[in-house]
């Protein structure tokens, strides 16, 4: 079953990379009133300002036309920053090596957050490397995850 997040992607991706960025990836947070739609675009040569702008325009087209979301909400469109968040798992793959934080939706050997290397995907789990230790993290069970910046 496609989660409301699934079909606010498959209804921006079109949009942002018509444009030429990466979609990567959305966060909503509804909150009544004051409910969130948080969109992060990238592209090699990094995003400005001028780029959210372009992007903001015509995302609140679409969303205009195709209303998919009730209520009032924001929309805010982001570039992915140092800490840049993790949705899906070539996001995994790609930034494996990197130092990440990961909240999963229910404990995973007693635990629920995890911050290490991440060592890739195994199968349907993320692996992270905390010391010695090696945790398998299923995808499905990710609530939310980042990279850490190493400023070393």
């Amino acid at each position: 079953m496609a989660t409301a997040r699934d079909k606010l992607h498959d209804l921006l991706a079109p949009v942002v990379e018509g444009l030429g960025y990466e979609l990567v990836g959305i966060e909503y947070l509804p909150q009544g009133r004051h409910s969130l739609l948080r969109v992060y675009i990238d592209q090699e040569e990094g995003i400005t300002l001028d780029d959210c702008e372009q992007v903001s325009r015509q995302i609140s087209a679409v969303m205009d036309v195709e209303d998919p979301l009730r209520g009032h909400y924001s929309l805010e469109i982001s570039s992915p920053g140092l800490e840049r968040p993790l949705f899906v798992e070539e996001h995994y793959i790609r930034f494996a090596g990197n130092r990440a934080f990961v909240r999963t939706s229910f404990p995973i050997d007693g635990r629920r957050k995890f911050e290490g290397i991440l060592k890739g995907v195994d199968g349907e789990d993320v692996v992270v490397e905390i010391g010695e230790e090696l945790f398998r993290l299923p995808l499905v069970q990710i609530d939310k995850a980042h990279l850490i910046p190493d400023f070393n």
